[in-house]
């Protein structure tokens, strides 16, 4: 079933519905749309900020402390 064909049975099921139904529908049809949105909009984020270069300078940081540097050393072994 195309996009099309669901749209206009979902119309014919609205008509038949009453008027606080129709409500309903709708408002969860725009909850979807924002939960949708805001899928988007964080895809976006996420690709945006995976091609920054900001923390570029970290990928070349050198070392300057090891475990030698360390004054307490907890073993996480139990």
């Amino acid at each position: 079933m195309s996009k099309q064909e669901i749209i206009e049975k979902t119309l014919e099921a609205m008509n038949r519905l009453p008027e606080e139904k129709v409500v309903e529908v709708f408002d969860f049809a725009e909850f979807i749309l924002k939960k949708y949105e805001e899928f988007l909009l964080n895809e976006g984020i996420q690709e945006w900020t995976s091609k920054s270069k900001t923390y570029e300078f970290l990928e070349n940081e050198e070392e300057i402390y090891s475990v030698n540097d360390l004054k307490v050393i907890y073993n996480a072994k139990r």
